[in-house]
């Protein structure tokens, strides 16, 4: 008996240890080429870096990985960047003051011709968006909350995060339509996509972290939030990777981080380099 369940802790020891090496590996560069309509037909690809739920707070993110990450994404060179939210781990304000000051020094050595946006994500709103917000905007992030904003032929349309309640799909559309330009809508959570009007073709996200725990034959082993009565998290068409419906093309990132617990199996972390074209 004792010998089964040394071997039982001694599984679960080398599972843990995997699953943080997972979360603290060198974030995988996914790229695809995709077709924007809007764009000017023989111009230039656009180059769009897509990065979420950095997560920092934990050991499967700390300043140093996060610097890294950044050397990264900047050797790139994209046109530009978008951050689909979770800055931040936590689900309530305790020490958040501290983990989003963490976040200004090494996001403010991104670099994009086109700027670097972002929106928040349900964790940020969790703790304290306001902070979060100071420490973007110190590290010169503009963050769009179901905003708009023109750059070069591009709207970039920040709706805000569906799972914590803050997006809010007719003002961002009308913000859009006021600005002009090819049409690309970043936001934390993609069960937005579903609910989009047509005329929207692109929309990119985070949140799900690809399922982070995902076990062969079996899937991800966490689809509803413990700490919110158990509702899902997400819906798992638009669990990971690219999600093609009529009209449209969902790109959702594994992220960078680990939210709450630091351990990663089977969706190892990740940023999108796509290349938009005519």
């Amino acid at each position: 008996m004792l010998v089964a369940v040394a071997g039982v802790l001694a599984l679960i020891l080398i599972i843990a240890a995997i699953g943080l090496a997972n979360v603290q590996a060198v974030p995988i560069i996914r790229r695809a080429s995709v077709k924007l309509p809007g764009l000017t037909a023989g111009s230039s690809p656009i180059q769009v870096a897509l990065l979420s739920d950095i997560h920092l707070g934990n050991r499967g993110m700390e300043q140093g990985r996060l610097a890294n990450i950044v050397d990264q994404v900047t050797a790139a060179r994209p046109d530009l960047i978008l951050i689909a939210g979770d800055f931040v781990t936590g689900h309530d304000a305790e020490g958040i003051e501290a983990r989003a000051a963490g976040l200004t020094a090494p996001l403010s050595r991104l670099r994009a011709p086109l700027g670097v946006f972002a929106v928040l994500g349900n964790h940020d709103h969790w703790t304290s968006p306001a902070a979060v917000r100071s420490a973007l905007q110190k590290a010169g992030i503009i963050i769009l909350e179901n905003q708009a904003e023109r750059r070069g032929p591009l709207a970039i349309i920040g709706i805000g995060d569906r799972f914590s309640g803050h997006d809010d799909i007719a003002r961002s559309i009308a913000a859009a339509r006021r600005v002009g330009g090819a049409p690309i809508i970043v936001t934390h959570s993609p069960d937005i996509a579903s609910t989009l009007p047509a005329g929207f073709p692109l929309v990119l996200a985070g949140h799900t972290h690809c399922g982070q725990l995902v076990l062969p034959w079996i899937g991800p082993l966490l689809t509803r939030a413990p700490r919110d009565h158990w509702r899902p998290l997400y819906t798992l068409r638009y669990r990971c990777g690219l999600i093609s419906d009529p009209g449209r093309l969902t790109v959702v990132t594994a992220g960078l981080g680990s939210g709450s617990a630091p351990i990663r199996l089977g969706a190892m972390p990740d940023w999108w380099l796509l290349t938009l074209h005519s």
